[in-house]
């Protein structure tokens, strides 16, 4: 059978749309970030926790809501074999309440967690937004007060001073109760109704299943409609007022700035009392780089006991790109080459880096595999940016010695005993 190469090349499978490969060049910028975030939250006591990517499709239209973009129009969603409607997770505080109530930890107890993992949402990719994209997620449940509300704040704005990020401001709203939303509710829909020839589709669709949406919306033509229109924060009830300003009184005494926006709503359904983002202009469009609130009402909407909830979700990817711009890059250098020419000093110098890896286990060593000219190695020596190259070839074998060679630093050539070798390249 004779195979067409063209149609091979045509036919080349690649990447899913919006979905990207992560290559080793990339990787060191995302293990500093991670590492970075996860030492921030052992240092508040906040433990891990790994949940599926794949649910039940009916969690995230019991959590999100039915009649949001998410459930509607961006969700993978498909049958198993058996017919049940699985989901890839478009995002993950759903499934931690989910895995908190069927594993029995929110009954008399206070859980302060995090977890980080892919999620999936079928939008139009573009900088910043991607059909698979990465998050870390903190949640906390079991607290009703609004410490914790300032706790969550100040773990993000103290990962931006580790990060060494610039230009992310706070912004900061009330929803209150579901009692007094509700109540607003109904006065915003009877405004937006008398307004109706001034919404756009988008809007019109959530005049009905979400108006609060219709607040957010970035549609020019409707700005100066949507600053004329009642305020939530005229509606709220008095534990909501108490609670809000309370956040604030905490947050004014840290030296935390923010701004009041009154028309950030979260584009989620089970968001309650306080919400936040973190936001920037050097992103364009995609503004957004953490955002979170309470949730007070999910835990008992998905089945469990009414448990005080409150959590903020980052993308990686984004904050990852302000890092980039920011000229952030992360050493993935070898600090040692190895050098070894002829079949003896191959097998013996092997062993001897081994021993130099059990005595410093931090040390970076790396050795050349696949053979090749003393010349060849000592160019991939230089390309890999050590700073010093081990060289063992005859007479080191059998004098049982070992030659370091500076790299980066005009010094002469050293030929050691292998016992003296870790010592050695402690002080280098």
């Amino acid at each position: 059978m004779v195979i067409d190469k063209n149609i091979l090349m045509s036919n080349k499978i690649q990447s899913i749309r919006g979905m990207h490969d992560i290559l080793p060049e990339q990787s060191p910028l995302w293990q500093f970030f991670e590492t970075t975030v996860k030492d921030l939250l052992k240092s508040y006591a906040y433990s891990e926790i790994r949940m599926p990517v794949v649910e039940s499709t009916d969690l995230f239209c019991r959590s999100i809501g039915e009649v949001t973009d998410i459930v509607e129009k961006e969700m993978y969603t498909f049958a198993d074999r058996n017919g049940d409607s699985l989901t890839l997770r478009p995002e993950g505080t759903a499934s931690c309440v989910r895995s908190c109530i069927q594993h029995g930890l929110l009954h008399n107890q206070q859980q302060h967690l995090w977890y980080t993992g892919p999620m999936f949402r079928h939008e139009r990719p573009q900088k910043g937004r991607y059909r698979q994209f990465h998050q870390i997620g903190v949640e906390t449940f079991g607290i009703d007060t609004p410490d914790i509300d300032a706790e969550l704040i100040f773990i993000s704005a103290r990962l931006w001073k580790l990060l060494g990020l610039k230009n992310i401001r706070l912004e900061l709203n009330t929803l209150g109760t579901s009692d007094s939303r509700n109540e607003y509710r109904s006065v915003l829909v009877d405004y937006l109704t008398r307004h109706k020839d001034l919404l756009d589709e988008d809007s019109l669709r959530r005049l009905d299943s979400n108006p609060l949406r219709v607040l957010d919306s970035k549609n020019p033509a409707m700005q100066e409609m949507i600053e004329a229109a009642p305020k939530l924060m005229d509606y709220l009830d008095q534990e909501s007022r108490e609670h809000f300003e309370t956040l604030k009184s905490i947050l004014d005494g840290s030296g935390i700035e923010y701004t009041i926006n009154p028309r950030l709503v979260r584009g989620l359904d089970y968001y309650c009392k306080t919400v936040f983002e973190w936001v920037t202009d050097d992103l364009g469009a995609q503004g957004t780089v953490c955002a979170g609130g309470r949730y007070d009402g999910l835990v008992e909407q998905l089945g469990g006991k009414p448990t005080p909830a409150a959590g903020f979700a980052m993308g990686i990817e984004r904050l990852l790109s302000l890092l980039e711009d920011a000229g952030k890059t992360v050493n993935n250098d070898p600090d040692v080459f190895v050098i070894m020419q002829g079949e003896q000093a191959q097998l013996k110098g092997m062993m001897l880096v081994e021993m130099v890896r059990d005595q410093l286990p931090h040390l970076v060593l790396k050795t050349n595999c696949g053979g090749g000219s003393f010349k060849s190695q000592m160019k991939k020596a230089n390309k890999s940016e050590a700073i010093v190259a081990l060289l063992l070839g005859e007479d080191e074998i059998a004098n049982d010695t070992v030659s370091v060679k500076f790299l980066r630093e005009d010094k002469e050539q050293l030929t050691i005993k292998q016992t003296q070798l870790a010592d050695v390249l402690k002080t280098i």
